[in-house]
């Protein structure tokens, strides 16, 4: 972590801005923003075309959204067929930023973010085994504060803080039962983290918000239906189902652990699914590889991360051992995926997450494409697409960030079962 020497602000020092500050006045202010943010940049006329909203509507709104410094001009165009010029528009950057938080059992990242999903100030902090509940919420709290701080970003501009966990969670962002971090039980994050740094805070599943920062950053690439497969501690994943995201009835959705154990037939004693090593790759992957002949030579692979990465880099420069390990691990990911395919009849699945390296993305694309290809019942009537994420290794940070911003500007049906809104 960079030390900065920052402290935490307290609720009466720090001004809470950003919850309300583009506070939008109608549903098609919020379609004509994600109309921009999918194009980029995109003129009047084309806006007014692809929303079905008049022209003098459009303009109406743009003139609001630039007034409020949301959006900005770019140089004029001439236009082919009348000559006449024209300006197109597209998000101002700096007009909002958000904190992103991932919470991982060994290790802290607080990302600073600007709209366009670019990382302003990133810090970093490895927690220890046996961290406190309540030192954890003192240890982010100060780091944010200080990542704040060395960004310098306006703060009238941040909108909230978006916090990724593994799960389970409740509804009102609180731990449940984290099986590498038991201590955290009970842990009422989403309050504690809100009380402390007088932002408005949101808590997703690490997988949910991956989905949702690929959405965000991807634009127009991502703007139809997916599963996003995260691969962290352990194996989760983030939906995308007509258009939105999907969370389920208890803020759960994706546990990719069950369907992959129920594809495979892992039962425990009890007769329900039994979590297969493979889907915790971080911890399995040099255990499999040991199994078919590997032998580490990296004196400085002392603990469970860089053993990981050193098989992978002995996969990436062919040792044979290590191939045969990820490709089991991925085959068995891959079985998971085939579940997923089937019940939710999607045709692109995004692989991203801190376990998902270079060294292995191209064994796992190929391993999780056969498998989504070769093995579902309706393989016949399309083709299933497997692509890297965009988001690389910070996706679950950038992602909770894009949690705000999605919750801030994305348009939405009042009532639905899915959306959720900033508290206050």
């Amino acid at each position: 972590m960079s030390d900065s020497g920052a402290g935490v602000t307290g609720v009466d020092g720090m001004r809470r801005a950003g919850a309300n500050q583009y506070d939008l006045g109608s549903f098609n202010e919020a379609v004509i923003i994600e109309t921009i943010r999918l194009a980029g940049i995109i003129s009047r006329t084309e806006i007014s075309r692809r929303t079905g909203l008049t022209q003098q509507s459009v303009s109406r709104i743009l003139r609001i959204l630039l007034q409020q410094g949301l959006l900005v001009e770019e140089a004029q165009e001439r236009a082919e067929r009348l000559g006449k010029p024209r300006t197109p528009v597209r998000l101002r950057s700096n007009a909002a930023h958000a904190v992103g938080i991932h919470i991982d059992p060994e290790l802290l990242t607080v990302a600073v973010v600007d709209l366009d999903g670019k990382i302003v100030r990133r810090e970093t902090v490895d927690l220890a085994e046996d961290l406190e509940a309540g030192k954890l919420v003192d240890l982010t709290a100060a780091t944010v504060t200080a990542a704040l701080s060395i960004s310098q970003v306006d703060l009238d501009s941040m909108l909230g803080v978006g916090v990724a966990v593994p799960g389970p969670i409740d509804a009102d962002g609180s731990f449940l039962a984290l099986p590498l971090q038991p201590a955290w039980r009970g842990l009422k994050i989403r309050q504690l983290l809100q009380e402390r740094l007088n932002h408005p805070v949101l808590v997703e599943k690490d997988g949910t918000a991956a989905a949702i920062g690929e959405r965000w950053i991807g634009r127009s690439a991502r703007a139809r239906d997916f599963a996003y497969l995260y691969l962290g501690t352990g194996v989760g994943s983030g939906l995308f189902l007509n258009g939105a995201i999907y969370r389920g009835g208890t803020s759960n959705a994706g546990e990719f652990g069950q369907v992959a154990a129920l594809r495979v037939g892992e039962w425990d004693p009890e007769n329900g699914p039994r979590l297969v090593p493979e889907c915790n790759p971080t911890a399995s992957l040099p255990v499999i590889a040991a199994d078919f002949g590997y032998v580490e030579t990296d004196a400085n692979a002392t603990d469970e991360a860089s053993r990981y990465k050193a098989v992978c880099h002995a996969a990436a420069a062919g040792d044979e051992a290590a191939v045969q390990a990820v490709r089991q691990v991925a085959r068995v990911i891959g079985q998971g995926a085939v579940g997923l395919v089937d019940l939710l009849d999607i045709d692109l699945l995004v692989l991203g997450g801190p376990a998902f390296g270079k060294e292995i993305s191209e064994i796992f694309l190929a391993e999780i494409g056969r498998a989504v290809n070769g093995h579902p019942l309706a393989r016949e009537t399309r083709e299933v697409v497997v692509e890297e994420s965009m988001l690389q290794k910070d996706a679950a940070a950038v992602g909770a960030a894009s949690t705000i911003f999605h919750d801030a500007f994305t348009p939405r049906v009042s009532g639905s079962s899915q959306a959720r809104r900033l508290p206050k």
